[in-house]
């Protein structure tokens, strides 16, 4: 943490503003795109243990890294507990995010129900990815993505099932084994899959554990936070769990009342367009009823209300039909 207290709040804001949040990437596909972030977290119920070892959990890494290349999503950081994981992704569209997390949790789903012969212990557990659509939010979701190693009582920069051991090495390559040179046997009982690997630049240690310097996009984080890695402790210091676990886990995930529910609609149209929900036009309510479907429990009635919009309004913005 050396050298944290020095930086004042003046020269953070100055430092703040030169943050990129979208970018161009080369996706897994080959294809370049500009990519936006997202954050996806996989949770179910609190008593439900869904890593129960560490093979469990080395698994789970694993699957992340096959299911960002299977679904066309880069990872930039990601944490694995107990009973949930968190993951900052990079996605050319909404879809592609939502793809990778329902693809993760099938995937540890069948791995879970071949090795401890349970079948419902994710039945129930949400997958949601959600636009992380302001500098404050992706900063804010980097840092509590690794914070949360604390929920396993163990300090963050310790914990094996996070990809912040990946982050401001200073260039420094990763050296490892290549997963591209296994055999297909080998990539079934290390990599517990069949899918081709030969054109992945991944790389295990040697416990076999799959290096996270060589799947994440530790450029993105760390630009994210200047490259300056005091900013990025400071930030992993400060940043305010509860409020992290209401924005990105808890809130989607239950109905607000109209009341609240406005509330957030409002802050989400100023952060979007700098403007109040009362003065905002049809089509810029029409860009954003999407984002609020998809990020928060609600209704077609619900939003028509806050909306100030009809019902088939808001299901033509959403390209579903009234019920």
């Amino acid at each position: 943490m050396t050298g944290v207290v020095g930086l004042t709040k003046s020269h953070l804001a100055q430092k703040a503003n030169r943050m990129k949040r979208f970018v161009t990437r080369a996706l897994p596909s080959g294809e370049t795109r500009t990519v936006f972030p997202f954050h996806v977290c996989i949770k179910g119920a609190e008593t439900a243990v869904h890593c129960r070892d560490d093979e469990d959990y080395d698994v789970y890494v694993k699957y992340i890294a096959l299911c960002a290349r299977r679904k066309n999503v880069i990872v930039i950081i990601y944490g694995v507990v107990s009973n949930h994981s968190h993951i900052a992704v990079l996605a050319a569209r909404q879809g592609d995010a939502d793809a990778f997390a329902q693809e993760l949790k099938k995937m540890y789903s069948q791995w879970f129900r071949a090795k401890y012969h349970e079948s419902k212990i994710l039945h129930r557990a949400d997958a949601q990815a959600i636009l992380l659509d302001n500098d404050w939010y992706v900063r804010n979701a980097l840092a509590y993505i690794p914070r949360n190693a604390l929920d396993n009582q163990c300090p963050v920069q310790d914990y094996p099932w996070s990809g912040f051991q990946a982050m401001f090495r200073g260039g420094a390559k990763p050296e490892g084994r290549r997963v591209a040179s296994l055999t297909k046997r080998e990539a079934g009982s290390i990599m517990h899959t069949r899918d081709c690997l030969k054109d992945v630049p991944w790389l295990l240690d040697e416990k076999d554990r799959l290096l996270p310097d060589s799947f994440c996009d530790t450029a993105y984080l760390e630009q994210a936070f200047n490259d300056d890695p005091a900013f990025w402790l400071k930030t992993i210091g400060t940043v305010n769990p509860a409020e992290m676990e209401e924005k990105l886990v808890d809130g989607p995930r239950r109905m607000l009342p109209d009341s609240e529910f406005h509330k957030v609609v409002t802050d989400t149209v100023r952060r979007w367009f700098s403007q109040e929900l009362s003065s905002l036009p049809k089509e810029k309510k029409v860009r954003i009823i999407p984002y609020l479907w998809r990020t928060r429990k609600t209704t077609v009635n619900q939003l028509a209300r806050v909306m100030g919009m009809s019902r088939e309004e808001i299901s033509e913005a959403l390209g579903i039909q009234v019920k």
